[in-house]
């Protein structure tokens, strides 16, 4: 899964505060986010738990579908995370990465 171009999609728990990010390695900037690495609106609001990825060819192609998605209101995400995750689990935990600890309940 290193340096493949995708979107996702963070949230605080189920249906809550949303983050839309496109990096082209999933899995490190999804531990910066929980580390608290990448200061502003995921750290403020405690946005870390992975619920919709998409892979993508190019970086260009990621950060389309990136845009497209922010311009999306919110019921449109909601159904696309609900989509393949109906319970807004941490899709993280199945690509390797612990649990996020401490993590705010919402």
């Amino acid at each position: 899964m290193d340096r493949q171009p995708c979107v996702y999609i963070l949230a605080s728990g189920k249906h809550g505060t949303l983050y839309i990010g496109v990096t082209s390695n999933l899995l490190g900037r999804l531990q910066q986010h929980r580390e608290g690495l990448i200061k502003g609106f995921t750290s403020r609001y405690d946005v870390v738990g992975l619920v919709h990825y998409e892979m993508a060819d190019t970086m260009d192609a990621a950060i389309a579908r990136e845009k497209q998605l922010k311009k999306w209101n919110r019921d449109w995400k909601v159904t696309l995370i609900e989509r393949d995750n109906p319970d807004w689990d941490d899709l993280a935990i199945g690509l390797g990465l612990d649990p996020v600890s401490g993590r705010r309940s919402r």
